[in-house]
């Protein structure tokens, strides 16, 4: 039998650049049918957020046409808009939920 040498081997760490994922705004759109109570418990459910920046958003969102409830991974942005999607249109509210690129 031959006898197998057993070289010693020196590995070299090399430092990896990984990009952060893109992050994507999840975004309320105002429309002139789904009550602003309705707004706030969608923010409140969906986003966690408590009653006083439930109500800011809403707010931004009926006086500027728009309000970003939060900022998330392509995948978690999804999700959420489709659950705010679903849950709006079981509630028969016409709200419509968007996520943009940042």
């Amino acid at each position: 039998m031959a006898k197998q040498n057993q070289g010693s081997s020196v590995l070299e760490a090399k430092q990896t650049n990984v990009a952060a994922p893109p992050l994507y705004s999840v975004i309320l759109l105002n429309d002139d049918f789904t009550p602003m109570e309705f707004v706030i418990i969608v923010l409140e459910k969906f986003f966690s957020k408590n009653r006083e920046q439930a109500t800011q958003i809403m707010l931004k969102v009926h006086t500027e046409g728009r309000g970003v409830c939060g900022i998330y991974s392509r995948d978690v942005a999804a999700t959420k808009v489709e659950q705010v999607s679903v849950f709006a249109r079981d509630n028969q509210h016409p709200l419509a939920c968007v996520m943009e690129g940042n």
